[in-house]
């Protein structure tokens, strides 16, 4: 039995013809992050409580590199490949203890695994992570993104080192 592919219906048809572009399991993954938020937003205001006017920006600029750090954990980190195995393959080792995995399967499972081997793509869902926590546990969640923050920054010092020490 042949399955249709999203992009052989409609007004969908053309725009991937020779490539396996999981269109169903990209809209099914858009729905799942738009119902949660939307069901976070509704919790947030059933609960009484009130959302700041705006972020402080201390937080922004904390949030932005602990979504950098935790994405490309998540993404790219050999160790996390365990995690991502299940959806992708693995291609060759690309940095300090990062890799490159493609994404395998059909439909939905291939969907997935190239939003779990993007640090691009699942960034949408680790900053929007990491805006709820600050609304709900804005100290914990500063905690935790303190961890992020300061693993990225020793993750620098670390590539400056080596360059410093294969400069010499």
């Amino acid at each position: 039995m042949t399955k249709t592919r999203v992009q052989d219906i409609g007004p969908f048809r053309g725009h991937s013809p020779d490539d396996e572009r999981p269109l169903g399991g990209y809209a099914t993954l858009m729905g799942a992050f738009a119902a949660l938020v939307g069901g976070f937003v509704a919790w947030f205001r059933a609960s009484g409580r009130e959302a700041p006017a705006r972020m402080d920006e201390r937080d922004l600029v904390l949030v932005t590199v602990a979504t950098h750090k935790a994405s490309r954990l998540i993404a790219k980190d050999r160790v996390a490949s365990t995690l991502r195995a299940p959806l992708t393959r693995y291609e060759d080792d690309t940095g300090p203890s990062e890799v490159s995995e493609e994404a395998r399967g059909r439909g939905l499972r291939r969907a997935v695994g190239e939003l779990l081997i993007c640090p691009y793509c699942v960034g949408m869902w680790v900053s929007a992570a990491f805006a709820a926590g600050l609304l709900v546990a804005p100290r914990l969640t500063r905690w935790l993104a303190s961890v992020f923050a300061v693993l990225f920054g020793a993750d620098v010092l670390q590539i400056v080192y080596k360059k410093a020490q294969d400069a010499m």
